[in-house]
């Protein structure tokens, strides 16, 4: 199989006109289909229930973007069902088929992209370029999946000969597995969460988010036109506490592939680590979970490159990334002129309904709103409030970009994951004190350091204990291929998403001696 070299998908910024037009007529097209309802996705059959999910818009919460069917433990057993039966024959096809699969999705998602980054403005209150960022990530996952299991087809383990035996070591795959993927990016995490376990040979059974569940089931439209043969792929939307623990807990369910908070972490952790009756393996984990993020700003910074890249680290998708900077740790001769520049931007960031494509458009719900808010209550006692801090007018979930500063190291708002738009500051004396403060977390996902001073950037290199350090640059938009994504400590199990190691947590080795 021949095919060019990885290349990732440009970003749309949306200042061409044409451009702006093909995306306002996506948004009118995926308006118009509002209240449109999809069934679950199990053994190549779209199957209906009696009950629903409905997917609103957080700008305007009135607004039901669509429907989903809504399954319960027959419907899970069902496609764990449908899942292994399709293992039977998929983890036998050339591994040439599989990526070539993959590559097929990724074509037909690059032909609906303007109508997918649509939807993700209306379903999760995406911006424009937050939306296309997005969507290209999602594509990228698909294309870079796809060259990088060529890798593990057979043979494709080199060992050492030994006289008079024939030796070989080769990768098989695990079997039928679960992915649970979070709200926060919808297409391009459950897409890549997906395509890695399956391009080598597992199969699937993905649930997505409650909030998100219109872009999952265009997702599954188009695994659906691509031809991935029936139960190698099942979407599975429904209730985590009832679905997804189910399939966490099934003794069939050989892997769980999760994106998501910490506390539901923890319990996938522990609930997979207790062998149920007729398990016959030792269930593998794969966690992505929380960040409590900071960037790191010394007095030899470039100081309006460090404003740039923490408005958008702080700020873009309204603070609703793990990888999000939502602690800034300033030295005390950068502190002055760093907020003055920081606090100006900040108060100039537009906030509205995400169609409009403002800087910050809502919150993902009510839930999250009612979260953030109480959070900035708390910081209000906590450090300074000095931006922002409230509820803004109007329908939608929109919260005002805020800023504490004076905050302690170990308060709450500066240890707790808000996942919105606050900005926590934290004012040092040195170098040496910030990356002590920076690394004083039980998180570990990314971090960014401004300097000019190559002592502190090696330093930072050694000791700023994250999965993906930023060095002069904003500390959010990993991409794939360039930056393997995944945490330390509890950020989660360090999996490097997008990474050239990422599909070997899907395989086993089996080793092969024969005497001659």
């Amino acid at each position: 199989m021949t095919v060019e070299p990885f290349r990732n998908q440009p970003v749309e910024t949306f200042k061409d006109e044409a451009a702006k037009r093909e995306m306002k007529e996506a948004l009118r097209r995926v308006r118009a289909e509002f209240g449109r309802h999809w069934p679950l996705y199990i053994g190549g059959e779209w199957v209906d229930t009696k009950e629903r999910l409905a997917s609103l818009n957080p700008s305007a919460p009135r607004e039901v973007v669509g429907t989903v069917a809504k399954a319960g433990k027959a419907e899970a057993e069902a496609a764990l069902e449908a899942a292994w039966r399709a293992f039977a024959t998929w983890k036998d096809w050339p591994q040439e088929d599989r990526s070539r699969l993959l590559l097929k999705a990724a074509a037909l998602m690059k032909r609906r992209r303007r109508e997918l980054e649509a939807t993700l403005v209306y379903e999760i209150g995406k911006n424009w370029v937050e939306a296309s960022a997005e969507v290209a990530e999602a594509i990228d996952f698909l294309e870079y999946y796809a060259r990088q299991a060529l890798k593990y087809k057979y043979p494709s383990v080199e060992v050492v000969p030994y006289p008079g035996e024939d030796n070989e070591s080769f990768y098989i795959p695990l079997g039928a597995g679960v992915v649970i993927a979070p709200w926060n990016f919808p297409i391009a995490i459950f897409t890549g969460m997906i395509a890695g376990p399956v391009v080598v040979g597992n199969t699937v059974v993905a649930k997505p988010a409650e909030d998100t569940v219109v872009i999952a089931a265009k997702v599954f439209e188009i695994f659906h036109e691509a031809g991935f043969p029936p139960g190698v792929v099942n979407l599975l939307p429904g209730e985590g506490k009832v679905v997804g623990a189910y399939l966490v807990e099934h003794p069939r369910t050989r892997f769980i592939n999760f994106t998501g908070s910490l506390e539901v972490g923890l319990y996938i952790q522990e609930a997979a680590a207790k062998l149920a009756p007729g398990q016959r393996w030792l269930k593998r984990v794969f966690l992505e979970l929380g960040g409590k993020d900071a960037i790191l700003v010394d007095e030899t910074a470039d100081l309006d490159a460090a404003t740039e890249g923490i408005l958008v680290s702080a700020y873009g998708f309204q603070g609703q990334k793990c990888s999000a900077a939502s602690r800034l740790i300033v030295t005390e001769k950068a502190f002055e002129p760093l907020m003055e520049r920081v606090l100006e931007g900040a108060r100039r960031l537009s906030v509205g309904p995400a169609e409009e494509n403002p800087d910050l458009g809502p919150v993902a719900s009510k839930a999250q709103e009612e979260k953030i808010l109480s959070y900035i209550e708390l910081g209000k006692g906590e450090g300074q409030l000095v931006l922002g801090g409230k509820r803004l007018e109007g329908e939608g979930y929109f919260i005002a970009p805020t800023v504490f500063t004076e905050v302690p190291p170990k308060a709450r708002i500066a240890q707790e994951e808000i996942f919105g738009p606050v900005l926590s500051v934290i004012r040092v004396k040195d170098f040496a004190e910030a990356l002590e403060v920076a690394n004083d977390t039980l998180y570990g996902l990314t971090g960014g350091v401004y300097s000019r001073k190559r002592e502190h950037l090696e330093r930072a290199r050694r000791e700023f204990h994250v999965g993906n350090l930023y060095l002069n640059r904003k500390i959010t938009g990993a991409l794939v291929g360039v930056q393997p994504f995944g945490g330390f400590n509890l950020s989660g199990t360090d999996t490097k998403a997008g990474g050239p190691d990422y599909l070997l947590h899907f395989l086993q080795m089996k080793t092969v001696a024969e005497r001659f």
